[in-house]
């Protein structure tokens, strides 16, 4: 028998919430508790996180919709949270007076239901109503119910949806697209929708016409209407896999017209013109395109056949672009060079296109586009923030002056501390950033976080609760931005990409190689983190990479990638990782699967596994079943599974400050 035929002796826990399982899940956490809770550190690192959470003088970000700002805020007396609203003159006092549109608390002791927000979206160009969406236990899946922001209620017999992994958007007051649970072949192998409908508002749900499908291996489809006024236009589309796409132009007939782009890249229409986003070369018409341009055209031009693409941005061996934000007249680029940020603002015109710089960027920190309002205004909300340096919410209309709206308060003593940025060389001689902040004594532990996968890329921003849980122990904190990540663009990301994979895992060792050759710390003092992919990561390095860590933190992780396809939204990353299925992608998959290379005959460093029950993403079957099996193999790993909070572990700001407590204890009894 094969090893990947081989039964799995641990199977039992993933039946998420069945009892035999649970009843192992609360010994683990009994266990876990009884160790690392209780003491004096412990508790007081607890109580100084929640602060952070819940301080008053917090930045309450906005997001504007018309007239008005809207923000949800959690406190200590909103634990659940309020969505509310105010006007940006009221916001500009300081302390403005905001409208409570729905208090999530007091809907969760009215109708005695576990309900954690997870947004609304809103009918333009009214702003009169809006789909709200709320998780049990902070999962995913989510029920849709219809809210008129008028009266501040839940609209009698308006648009519901029971609990799934729905999409919807609106198309006018009275229809919306639906893709949701419609019962059987519906979803896709990924759990989300594979089918999407046109709803009218008084009719049963079963007779939603159908408007798009797709195939039952996608990842899902989508629906939307663009409201724009003067470019009204409806497009459907599908995502086969992680990284690829079609989207379709749906004309009034219900007839659909593909965006002909290439399938990896990505197609953004604005009023008259289409971007398209390259995750690789594309020539047209004799010219290449590099892998991480951003192109422009006219979209009416692009669907009748023309291809007079202007490239807006093009990348080199430093530089990448990490988003765009449209206003009413402007296109605002954030460039990452060597993972610094840099703010471009392009003008389309009659001559083409021009550009200049955005104010705002810090020299070592990051910025970033948190909202516009295209439709109407060249207005832009910043967000600036570093390691050592607190947020700062800035406003400026494009061309006009920078106003500072809001300024976070410093959560810790950052005295005598500093941020420096340093180049690990990788096994195959790839130059690796990473920063490390820490005061002039490195004696104490050190913790080294990644990621490393989807093309995500980690910037420098600031944390209240890593200031008083981490630095203010006197530990150093070092983030990597290793290959899979986006720090340098597609190439960054493909570089690490399914059997290519290990090279992030080389890049991170390298990291923490470079860290002690440069004298920062050793590995006895060296801790690893990191959540979901970066949860895989940090598996990796307790199991391929033992000896150069004195602790490891795996967090909502993955680790049998033997079984992850099968496993809730675990098919959606096959692009990322591999088809296990495959006999050719299992033969590098095994190599760093952790579930099935951790031995009885290896030494490793301590290790804390931390999920969440109501994780319906990541399946809190891989750390269970990995710490189980280590368990068994001899070896004594921390377990602690929250039983609510979703893909983020935690459901409001006091599970939030525990499971970061608990960690930090670990790091630092184990490190200290």
């Amino acid at each position: 028998m094969t090893e990947a035929a081989a039964p799995d002796p641990y199977l039992w826990l993933e039946d998420v919430t069945g009892e035999d399982a649970l009843d192992w899940v609360r010994a683990r956490n009994a266990e876990t508790a009884a160790e690392l809770t209780g003491s004096e550190r412990f508790d007081t690192i607890r109580t100084r996180l929640r602060e952070v959470l819940d301080a008053d003088d917090r930045i309450p970000y906005p997001r504007r919709r018309g007239e008005f700002l809207y923000n949800f805020w959690q406190d200590a007396t909103h634990p659940r949270g309020l969505w509310r609203r105010t006007t940006l003159a009221e916001y500009r006092t300081g302390a403005p007076v905001w409208t409570v549109l729905l208090d999530v608390d007091a809907l969760v002791e009215r109708e005695d239901e576990n309900w954690v927000w997870k947004g609304a979206a809103v009918l333009k160009p009214d702003y009169h109503l809006a789909l709200v969406e709320l998780s049990r236990g902070g999962a995913d899946a989510t029920v849709v119910r219809e809210f008129d922001l008028r009266g501040g209620e839940f609209v009698a017999d308006g648009f519901v949806l029971p609990e799934a992994k729905t999409r919807v958007n609106w198309i006018d007051a009275d229809q919306i697209y639906v893709g949701t649970d419609f019962g059987e072949d519906s979803l896709t192998t990924s759990g989300y929708p594979r089918v999407v409908k046109q709803w009218r508002r008084g009719t049963p749900l079963a007779e939603a016409e159908v408007v798009f499908e797709g195939k039952p291996d996608d990842v899902s489809v989508y629906a939307y209407h663009d409201f724009t006024p003067g470019f009204e236009r409806d497009f459907v589309g599908r995502f086969p896999d992680f990284f690829s796409s079609e989207k379709f132009l749906r004309t009034p007939s219900g007839d659909l017209v593909r965006v002909d782009v290439p399938d990896d890249a990505t197609a953004d229409i604005h009023r008259e013109w289409l971007l398209v986003s390259l995750r690789s070369d594309w020539t047209v018409d004799g010219t290449t395109f590099r892998s991480g341009s951003l192109l422009a055209t006219r979209f009416d031009d692009f669907l009748a056949g023309g291809r007079d693409l202007v490239a807006l941005f093009e990348p080199d061996e430093r530089t990448s672009l990490s988003g765009y934000s449209w206003t009413r007249n402007h296109l605002l680029l954030n460039e990452l060079s060597d993972v610094k940020t840099r703010l471009e603002v392009l003008t389309p015109g009659p001559d083409g296109w021009t550009r200049g710089e955005l104010p705002g960027a810090p020299e070592v920190g990051s910025a970033e586009v948190i909202d516009t309002d295209p439709d109407h205004s060249d207005e832009y909300l910043l967000n600036v923030s570093g390691y050592l340096q607190p947020s700062t919410l800035l406003r400026g209309e494009v061309g006009g002056e920078v106003e500072l709206l809001r300024q976070a308060p410093a959560f810790f003593d950052a005295e005598g501390m500093a941020v420096e940025q340093h180049f690990a060389v990788s096994d195959d001689g790839t130059r690796v950033p990473y920063f490390v902040v820490a005061g002039q004594d490195t004696s104490g532990p050190t913790l080294l976080y990644g990621y490393g996968g989807f093309e995500i890329s980690l910037t420098p921003g600031y944390s209240g609760g890593l200031g008083r849980g981490w630095l203010e122990h006197g530990g150093t904190y070092v983030v990597a931005n290793i290959r899979g990540g986006g720090e340098y663009g597609p190439a960054w990301h493909r570089a690490a990409l399914r059997e290519n994979r290990p090279r992030a895992y080389e890049d991170f060792a390298a990291v923490a190689r470079d860290l002690v050759a440069r004298g920062i710390t050793t590995p006895e003092r060296l801790g690893a983190q990191g959540g979901s992919n970066g949860g895989l990561l940090a598996g990796v390095m307790l199991t391929r990479y033992p000896e150069l860590f004195g602790a490891v933190v795996s967090q909502v992780p993955l680790l049998d990638l033997r079984r992850y396809h099968l496993l809730l939204a675990g098919a959606s990353w096959m692009a990322e990782w591999g088809n296990p299925d495959d006999p050719d992608d299992w033969s590098y998959l095994k190599e760093f699967s952790p579930y099935h290379n951790v031995s009885d005959a290896a030494k490793y460093p301590p290790v804390f596994f931390v999920t969440s029950t109501r994780d319906d993403r990541v399946h809190p079957g891989h750390a269970r079943k990995m710490a189980a099996k280590m368990i068994d193999l001899g070896f004594t790993p921390r377990y602690y599974e929250n039983i609510e909070g979703g893909h983020g572990a935690a459901a409001d700001n006091a599970q939030r400050a525990h499971m970061s407590a608990i960690v930090y204890e670990f790091l630092l009894r184990t490190l200290g």
